[in-house]
């Protein structure tokens, strides 16, 4: 029988802004709904929504924990009614819509994935939000394909490191940008055919040159600001740019010209908002088609740093520098 106890410690966003407003506080200990669990977390990953909610730029949706964290590892301690998958000890991962950065999280069953083979609850929690939106956004609405060529900024990301390796491990030719020489050298030896700098080289020009002059297929941008009409010129004819983020900006002054006459398409999509019944069904496509490569380790998370939760605003200033390459997970 596990006792669950009544409270429990938990990151607060004590005021909007850097990352010293991250603070522990104690916590009642959420119960789960109907076709829920409450999960006693191991681990939970720190992403940039996480930041842009500690700025005050992401409010939760409606019914969702103000507690920050949209991943998380650990051991399934009760169940709501409705519950069918997973029971009292059963350990896994999950989506969630905020709650992660706590000891115990509730998480909708339909948004839990069994731990792939070989893999520990810390790096489980560097799975979810990063593989949910990198296969949505690049496979299902991008449409990558084995054979065509994919462009991924901030390829040392958690996204970009994640993007990388899917791509390549289905086929396709990647190319990413990074902000030094030495996060080029690293997302190169993830699988990317070239890390550009994009400090010192145009990407646009970069890319052109590696595909003959033709541009790339697809692009996964979370820039915005300046990049959407480079990116526009860097695509090839019938080629597609999802956007993910806007950290340069969400507004720009566009040339819309090359879009007719490229025939391309411009797209993108937030994951948080979305309902639990499309999670679910990103994740069943997630367990189908990507497991079996985690399982294989010929796809694994690439793990920056591990901070213990109660430094969660040390992680935040870790993300805030750049400097990571990798995924930041907060350890329970």
């Amino acid at each position: 029988m596990t006792t669950v106890p009544e409270t429990m410690t938990a990151i607060e966003i004590k005021k909007f802004g850097g990352p010293e407003g991250l603070v522990p506080a104690t916590r009642p200990v959420p119960q789960p709904g109907h076709e829920e669990v409450l999960v006693k977390v191991a681990a939970a990953g720190v992403n940039r929504p996480d930041v842009l909610q500690r700025m005050g730029g992401y409010a939760p949706p409606p019914g969702a924990s103000d507690i920050p964290g949209l991943e998380i590892s650990g051991t399934v301690v009760a169940a709501g009614a409705g519950v069918t998958k997973y029971k009292i000890g059963d350990r896994l991962c999950a989506l969630v819509a905020g709650g992660g950065y706590a000891e115990y999280c509730v998480a909708p069953e339909a948004q839990c994935l069994n731990i792939p083979k070989g893999f520990d609850l810390v790096q489980a929690a560097a799975l979810p939000e990063t593989f949910f939106t990198v296969w949505t956004n690049v496979f299902d609405r991008g449409h990558l394909t084995g054979g065509e060529t994919f462009l991924v900024h901030g390829g040392a990301s958690g996204i970009g490191t994640t993007a990388i390796q899917l791509a390549k491990a289905f086929g396709a030719r990647v190319f990413t940008t990074a902000s030094t020489d030495e996060k080029c050298r690293a997302v190169e030896q993830l699988g990317a055919e070239r890390g550009i700098n994009y400090r010192t080289e145009d990407y646009v020009e970069v890319v052109k040159e590696l595909t003959g002059g033709r541009g790339v297929d697809l692009i996964l941008d979370m820039v915005g600001g300046d990049y959407i009409q480079r990116n526009i010129t860097a695509l090839a004819v019938e080629g597609r740019l999802v956007y993910i983020a806007f950290l340069g900006g969400a507004v720009a002054e566009v040339n819309f010209a090359a879009v007719m006459m490229k025939r391309l398409t411009i797209t993108g999509s937030t994951l948080r908002p979305q309902s639990v019944q499309a999670k679910s069904e990103i994740g069943a496509r997630l367990e189908k088609k990507v497991w079996p490569h985690l399982s294989a380790g010929s796809v694994k998370p690439v793990m920056d740093s591990i901070f213990p939760l109660t430094e969660a605003a040390a992680a935040h200033t870790r993300i805030d520098d750049s400097s990571h390459i990798g995924k930041i997970v907060l350890q329970v």
